[in-house]
């Protein structure tokens, strides 16, 4: 197939890149800025902006499937602003969709996220939902994936971690009890390949998450442990942790915010891993603590 990756040079766009061009697909890495991007030999790169819809046409003409990755961080305040989200996401994916329509390509795959809902608690969780609306409504082949939070090389999970919740004596919101199933990229990209590849998951929505469902104190402790520090958790009321992230979120160029704390009052986990529908065993998969071992 011949794959247009939106977001390509980003964290998860160089693995997936490398993981469909090893499959034998012709992939073409879209960005705004792509020659940031260390991408394998091979895979070809495309300047354009999910917002700007006249950027896509071009290279989006002659595609085959086009995949969905452009996204902003949950974990951190976008520049800009919370109405970034509705910008990037739902825009961006309607973009995307209208563009793919008008040039003939069949499939997408939208990246979107666990508890999307265009009704939900965040800007963040309210975009992703009401992108997937859009495609749902598309006259494309689609599916959709909504992983936990993913970790790797190149990854933010862990420089985040480390930023909310210092060693040693580590303050955490409600004491970090807030849970994560972090997946490794390594595991997910060759999900997300397959269910590019076959036609059996078309329509199908699946919820992704790696093999353990961690608390944040408990991702605190882990992270640190692996050099050598420890985290010995302050549990900090969820009322003061708002009043103090609403205050940093009003001061220029504070990375978190008042969502940022909404995200923290539920879990990132899934209701059922649909590792297992890509013939994929829970437990086979690689755990933060034997990744982080292994830098």
């Amino acid at each position: 197939m011949k794959i247009l990756v939106t977001g390509g040079t980003g964290f998860v766009g160089r693995h997936l890149c490398r993981e469909l061009k090893s499959r034998g697909h012709s992939v073409t890495a879209l960005a705004r800025r792509p020659s940031e991007g260390e991408l394998p030999g091979g895979v070809e790169k495309a300047m354009g902006d999910v917002t700007a819809y006249d950027s896509l046409v071009e290279p989006m003409e002659g595609m085959d499937a086009v995949v969905n990755l452009v996204a902003l961080s949950p974990l951190f305040k976008p520049s800009g602003g919370d109405e970034m989200h509705d910008r990037v996401h739902r825009q961006g994916t309607e973009n995307v969709v209208r563009a793919a329509e008008e040039t003939g390509v069949e499939k997408i795959l939208q990246m979107s996220a666990l508890g999307a809902d265009p009704n939900g608690a965040t800007a963040y969780i309210r975009a992703k939902g009401a992108a997937e609306e859009i495609v749902k409504s598309s006259s494309l082949r689609y599916v959709i994936f909504r992983p936990s939070v993913i970790f790797g090389d190149g990854g933010e999970f862990v420089p985040f971690t480390k930023k909310l919740a210092p060693p040693y004596f580590t303050p955490l919101p409600g004491g970090g009890k807030t849970r994560f199933q972090p997946v490794w990229i390594g595991d997910l990209a060759p999900i997300l390949a397959d269910g590019l590849e076959d036609e059996a998951y078309d329509g199908g929505i699946y919820e992704i998450g790696g093999p353990e469902r961690l608390t944040l104190a408990e991702v605190a402790r882990t992270v640190h442990g692996s050099e050598g520090r420890s985290a010995t958790v302050i549990p900090v009321p969820m009322g003061l942790a708002k009043i103090g992230l609403s205050v940093l979120g009003s001061l220029p160029g504070a990375p978190m915010g008042a969502d940022q704390y909404r995200s923290l009052q539920f879990d990132n986990t899934t209701d059922h891993n649909d590792v297992e529908a890509f013939d994929v065993s829970e437990s086979g998969l690689r755990t933060l603590g034997d990744y982080l071992a292994d830098r």
